[in-house]
Parts: structure tokens; C-alpha cells; sequence
């Protein structure tokens, strides 16, 4: 059973952006012994996501790996705000909102103005430059990426990326927290997407290519990964399951960043993406979905 535990680096977390995975990043945090602080642009938002961070924790009771007592006590460790000034009292800052560097770029400008000097911020950006990112703010060395899996309560990896200025005791005090929460820790520099999505979105891409190309349908394609690469899900699935807007923004930076036409995004990925068909969030992708999720 998770037990609460006494956080090693910070007490209180600001987590800006309550989509997917600023709400799952949130939930492990307040169900390891944190307070969090989760901003978002509205109250509809943070709303869903308090929602959803609810019922996360109410699966972990289900499970046993939580009690109903300590279930309690994580909720009540969770403040949702649309005010940029309570996030002033945060001990350490993870930014975790749309894959868009000039979004990521305002959220941090905001940070800067708010947090005190000391406070280490992190992005759980997928893809974009560390380094160009920490020149937004003016903490450079204690700048960082922190680059959760979804579904976070389930993924154990967390990539720790440094930027051209991280400070040894940054990357230390970002480890820290990602083992606190009961992940694995890889470290990564900076480059365009790390390992994982510099490895994982060509290969979806290329699945996309195939299936433009007429080589196999979309379920063959998943199928053949599935049984002959012994994948958990196929590379069209996965698409639908990341959301196809979000793997059209990874192979965007891919492709900027090294220049190379291998990262080229699949037309049909960019038609897809403006036809609104961006995967199980919008109920239509690769394949149809009964409900949005």
C-alpha cells in the first residue's frame, strides 16, 4: 500500500497546466506527500482535473496500493487556482502544458515573476529544447526537464533532461523528486525529443506513411507490431492514445531541429490533425472511439 512519505527536496509543488498530464503529474505528487498547487487558465478546467485526480486516487484505494484515510489526505494537499500569485509559494515548479514552445514560454515568464529565486523549475515538455526554454526565465542553472509518461500513475519512467547551463544539483534535486514518487529515473541531454520520442514518433510516423501508401490497413499495421514486435499496442493506436495533434507538434520539432527529411511529418498525419480527427480525445483518429476520453 502507498504510504505517504516525507518529500526529499520541496514540500509544496506548483504544476501549471491541468490537462492529462499536469493533473496525472499532480495526483502522484499529492498521493506521495505533497502539497500542490495546480494552475490552470480556468476553473472549468481545474475543475475536470480535481475530477479526475478524485477518481485516480479512488482506483488506488481499489487496488490497495492507497487507504481511504491517506486518500483523504492527498486531496486535501491539492489547491487548484487560476491566480499566478499563489504559485509564489512553491518550493518547486513543473510546467506541464501544451507541446508549444511560445505556451511553454509565457508559462515560465509567468513563473519567474512569482517564484523566489532558489525554486528549480522543470518542464515535462516531450520534445522542445531545455535549453531554450530555461533562456526564458533567468535561472538557467536551475532549469530542467522532467518528461512524465502518460498515464502517469502507471508509467514508471521519467526522462531527466539537462539543458546546456543545468547545474549538477539541479539534475540531483529533479532525480530526487522523480524517485519520490516511486519512478525510474533516465538522464538525457538535449536534443530534439531524447530518446524516447526521437525513437518512437518516426517509427509513427512511418506507420502512417504506410498506411497513406495503401502497404497495409490501419489494424493490419497495428496487428503485425503487436504480434511480430510483441508491442502492448501498435503504433496507430498508440497515435490515437498520445493524441494526433500532440504527435504532429513532436515531429514538427524533430524535423526543425535537425533539418533532416527523415522527421518529415506523413501528409496524412497533417491532414488528419486539420480535419480535427486527433484520436481518442476527439473520438475519431485511426479508428473510432464510443466515447471521448
Amino acid at each position: 500500500m502507498t504510504q505517504s512519505v516525507n518529500p526529499p527536496i520541496a514540500k509544496t509543488v506548483a504544476v501549471v497546466g491541468a490537462g492529462t498530464m499536469g493533473g496525472g503529474i499532480a495526483q502522484a505528487l499529492v498521493g506521495h506527500g505533497y502539497a500542490v498547487l495546480l494552475r490552470d487558465v480556468s476553473r472549468e478546467l481545474l475543475d475536470r482535473a480535481a475530477e479526475r485526480i478524485s477518481r485516480g486516487l479512488a482506483h488506488e484505494v481499489e487496488r490497495a496500493r492507497l487507504s481511504g484515510a491517506d486518500r483523504k489526505l492527498a486531496l486535501g494537499r491539492l489547491r487548484i487556482t487560476i491566480d499566478w500569485t499563489e504559485l509564489g509559494r512553491a518550493d518547486f515548479a513543473i510546467e506541464a502544458v501544451t507541446e508549444k514552445f511560445d505556451v511553454k514560454a509565457a508559462a515560465f515568464e509567468s513563473l519567474e515573476r512569482q517564484c523566489r529565486p532558489e525554486v528549480i523549475f522543470a518542464s515535462n515538455t516531450s520534445s522542445i529544447s531545455i535549453t531554450r526554454l530555461a533562456a526564458m526565465t533567468n535561472r538557467p542553472k536551475q532549469f530542467v526537464g522532467l518528461h512524465f509518461f502518460n498515464p502517469v500513475a502507471v508509467m514508471k519512467l521519467v526522462e531527466v533532461i539537462s539543458g546546456l547551463e543545468t547545474s549538477a544539483a539541479t539534475l540531483q534535486a529533479a532525480e530526487a523528486l522523480a524517485r519520490s514518487l516511486g519512478k525510474t529515473t533516465v538522464r538525457a541531454n538535449d536534443f530534439p525529443g531524447f530518446v524516447s520520442n526521437r525513437v518512437l514518433m518516426p517509427m509513427i510516423n512511418e506507420a502512417i506513411f504506410a498506411l497513406m501508401e495503401g502497404v497495409a490497413e490501419a489494424g493490419g499495421i497495428d496487428e503485425v507490431m503487436k504480434l511480430g514486435m510483441n508491442h502492448p499496442m501498435g503504433p496507430l493506436e498508440l497515435a490515437d492514445f498520445i493524441g494526433l495533434d500532440v504527435c504532429l507538434d513532436i515531429m514538427k520539432v524533430l524535423y526543425e531541429g535537425f533539418r533532416d527529411s527523415k522527421y518529415r511529418p506523413c501528409p496524412l498525419l497533417e491532414k488528419m490533425v486539420a480535419a480535427g480527427r486527433l484520436g481518442r480525445k476527439s473520438g475519431h483518429g485511426f479508428y473510432e472511439y464510443t466515447a471521448v476520453k
